[in-house]
């Protein structure tokens, strides 16, 4: 029997990890027709941060009207490193090594987020968690075909391990910010933090605005950049929406190897929206990811089980 707090946790993380893994073909298309990836990343930040501070009014005004203060540097820290810099350091790395390695390279941040929780925080981890974060990695792996093409670039790989630190951010800051904030607070202090951060990098005065209308296909079905880029955002504000959530129910490490979905759902994405095929590899490491998925949800369910009937046991005393 699972932990309905912790079923809850593992289901929006999933649902992030589908959001966030669709979100590549609906950018793909705005760069091949015109706009860098910088610029890009960029607008999605801007569209998600109108979302989040509209829906941040209401909360925002609750905690003036209790005198309550925020957490300003912890905000300011999360919006620079989990919502802007994960991004830049990940465009650069795929600038100077293949997609696949700069991909593995950012989703080395579970480890990450493992290695800290174990040995900053002294906190002993199921080890089927281990197991399962391990495991995704290895699927990982497969799906992005780390043998094809493997260039060495210091400025790349030291820019991949940098998104991959600040990704562990985003799981350790939002598990932390999530219990004493407003997840609609977070978001909007975050994305805004985050486009001011990039605007320098992406020069939105130099940006070619015709791109948006310009026609694209997805799926078969012809749009326009406008449309896609929209979707992006949508898809972007939900996946961090509901990713942030679930880590009030679950912690960063478990987090981590579910977000491992994340490339799998990338992967079918690309191949029905933008008809890139899935080689036998990458569906066979897709299952590896998904086992690691399931064997790191069971970890999670079977602690968080046995810490509240520890927790009803002592309450009984």
């Amino acid at each position: 029997m699972s932990s309905p707090r912790a079923a809850l946790g593992v289901t929006l993380v999933l649902a992030a990890s589908l959001f966030f893994g669709v979100c590549g073909p609906f950018g793909k298309v705005v760069i091949q027709a015109g706009l860098t990836p910088i610029q890009v990343t960029w607008l999605r930040i801007c569209g998600v941060g109108l979302i989040a501070v509209a829906a941040a009014v209401v909360p925002l005004l609750r905690l003036r009207g209790n005198g309550e203060r925020l957490p300003w540097r912890a905000l300011v820290l999360f919006g620079l490193t989990a919502i802007a810099a994960v991004q830049a350091f990940y465009f650069i790395a795929v600038e100077r090594l293949p997609v696949g390695i700069a991909l593995l390279l950012e989703f080395m941040g579970p480890i990450v987020v493992v290695a800290w929780v174990r040995f900053v925080r002294r906190t002993v981890l199921p080890r089927a968690a281990v197991i399962g974060t391990l495991l995704s990695i290895a699927g990982l792996c497969i799906v992005v075909e780390v043998w094809s093409g493997l260039r060495l670039d210091a400025v790349g790989l030291v820019a991949g391990s940098a998104a991959a630190a600040c990704q562990a951010t985003y799981f350790l800051s939002g598990e932390r910010l999530t219990a004493k904030v407003d997840v609609r607070v977070l978001l909007a202090v975050g994305f805004a933090v985050g486009a001011v951060a990039l605007a320098p990098f992406a020069a939105p005065w130099a940006l070619d605005w015709s791109a948006l209308s310009s026609q694209v296909a997805l799926g078969g079905v012809e749009t326009t950049g406008l449309v896609s880029v929209l979707l992006l955002i949508g898809c972007t504000a939900l996946a961090y929406g509901l990713g942030l959530s679930g880590l009030r129910f679950i912690t960063a490490p478990v987090a981590g190897g579910i977000g491992y979905a994340e490339v799998v759902v990338a992967s079918l994405s690309a191949w029905a929206l933008l008809g890139e095929a899935l080689t036998v590899p990458q569906v066979i490491g897709g299952f590896v990811v998904i086992a690691g998925v399931f064997t790191a949800q069971r970890a999670v369910s079977a602690k968080t089980v046995s810490d509240e009937t520890a927790e009803a046991a002592v309450t009984k005393v």
